[in-house]
């Protein structure tokens, strides 16, 4: 008789975050989302008006990746919870250079 092995697919996180800073006409404050994907499905996203006035694109971004990563970081507790651990590292995508630098 034979067995069967049933190996689990690998679990890994990439999350993307953008901003359009100062949009808001009427209070100047940024749009910041982020969506997160586990493997090539989109788990979570989020887009909303940030709560306070960035100075510059470099800050709305940065605050942008912070809830990024709350949320990445959130999902791997979840999946470790249900006893399914992230493959590898979590990335994180930003296209602004100077919050990358922050966040480094």
């Amino acid at each position: 008789m034979a067995s069967t092995l049933l190996v689990a697919p690998l679990y890994h996180f990439m999350g993307f975050t953008n901003v359009n800073w100062a949009e808001s006409v009427d209070d100047k404050k940024s749009t910041g989302g982020y969506i997160v994907f586990l493997g090539t499905i989109p788990v979570s996203w989020k887009s909303e008006k940030q709560r306070t006035v960035a100075r510059s694109s470099t800050e709305a971004e940065y605050k942008a990746l912070g809830d990024g990563t709350v949320e990445v970081l959130w999902l791997c507790y979840l999946l470790t919870y249900l006893c399914f651990s992230p493959s590898s590292v979590t990335t994180i995508w930003c296209d602004n250079l100077g919050a990358t630098y922050l966040s480094a």
